[in-house]
């Protein structure tokens, strides 16, 4: 494939974005499709998305959404190819460089084929590309997204989420979350479960948010049999009976219940992002995932940070030696993290008047 030239020198006429999962990563994309929006409204967006993904984000108006079932098998991949027969794009956002992502962009007819460099390539992802975004070492996921539209020519961003949320979704949270009620959401489970933070931790801290700073506390989760596990788990061991609302939420009722919270406590998941998308902020537990490329975006002076205590126990090197995004996903990494880690960010938190995390315009 022959090399594209780079900066464009006028908008594309379509632009194709393959980002279909994680929930975390389509939340970490949403503000460049606004920015797109904002910047080229000429320009056609379509946008591959997970299937679940597309719960959170199918409703964005003015992009046109192509579906992925990555539990379909192949039938998964004929179904996308289908849905984008007879197409062709100016320009493809090849934004997951994950084997099944390369697979499914071999359906996606596209001149410029943008994906990343070298350095941070995966599963043959240069064969499936015809340009790269340039190397910068050390940057945070929406920094990283936001250099694939950078390379095409867009400088301004437009940090701006406004994912929809449905009128009986938000009256869900609202009846959950009462006005002027305030509330700790503790969000305990990751997609991968070694992400999870200990129960006995959770139990702890919920009981010292609600007598030391009367937060009504609400556990969240999916519907998963760990998440339940988890949440019937907390609820026991805490003194204070905190409600557990875990499988009793729909995606979009999760997000407008984490956009009413007072603060959210959360490992690295996708709740965690999708609260700091709705401006709340968040006390992220970060011990196998780096703060630094993962952290919520605009709650980093919230977030426990036992990355590099991480490194050096189970890769004898400190996190400044070791491959940027390098997760630490093992056994016992997130007890590193203690209940005083956690309570002393509330704490925190909870002194400087629990201040919304405002996305400023750059």
């Amino acid at each position: 494939m022959a090399r594209a030239e780079l900066p464009l020198t006028t908008p594309p006429r379509s632009l194709c974005i393959l980002r279909f999962s994680a929930l975390g990563d389509v939340t970490h994309m949403t503000p460049v499709v606004r920015t797109l929006q904002r910047e080229w409204p000429e320009t056609r967006l379509t946008w591959i998305v997970g299937k679940a993904e597309h719960t959170l984000v199918g409703d964005i108006p003015g992009v046109d959404f192509a579906v992925f079932d990555k539990a379909a098998g192949w039938a998964g991949y004929r179904d996308l190819w289908r849905q984008l027969r007879g197409q062709r794009f100016d320009v493809l956002l090849h934004n997951q460089f994950a084997l099944r992502a390369n697979i499914a962009s071999l359906g996606i007819r596209a001149d410029l084929r943008l994906g990343y460099d070298r350095a941070r390539s995966r599963d043959l992802h240069g064969l499936f590309i015809n340009a790269r975004i340039p190397p910068h070492p050390g940057q945070h996921v929406i920094d990283i997204y936001f250099s694939f539209i950078e390379t095409l020519g867009l400088r301004r961003r437009h940090m701006v989420w406004d994912i929809p949320v449905p009128e009986a979704a938000e009256a869900r949270a609202r009846a959950l979350i009462p006005d002027d009620t305030p509330t700790l959401v503790i969000s305990p489970c990751s997609s991968h479960a070694l992400r999870n933070w200990t129960v006995a931790g959770c139990a702890r801290v919920a009981d010292h948010a609600a007598r030391h700073h009367g937060l009504r506390v609400l556990i969240t989760g999916g519907p998963s049999e760990v998440e339940r596990e988890t949440g019937a788990a907390i609820a026991a061991q805490a003194e204070t009976a905190p409600e557990n609302l875990v499988g009793q939420t729909s995606i979009k009722e999760m997000l407008a219940l984490l956009g009413r919270a007072t603060a959210v406590v959360s490992p690295d998941s996708g709740p965690a992002h999708m609260a700091n998308a709705m401006g709340t902020p968040v006390i992220g537990l970060y011990a196998c995932t780096n703060p630094g490329r993962a952290r919520p975006y605009y709650s980093g002076q919230w977030c426990v940070d036992r990355y590099d205590e991480a490194s050096r126990r189970e890769l004898g090197r400190p996190a400044s030696e070791i491959r940027w995004g390098t997760k630490i996903e093992r056994p016992g990494v997130m007890a590193l993290i203690t209940p005083e880690d956690v309570i002393e960010r509330l704490d925190a938190l909870m002194a400087a008047g629990a201040p919304r995390a405002i996305p400023p315009e750059t």
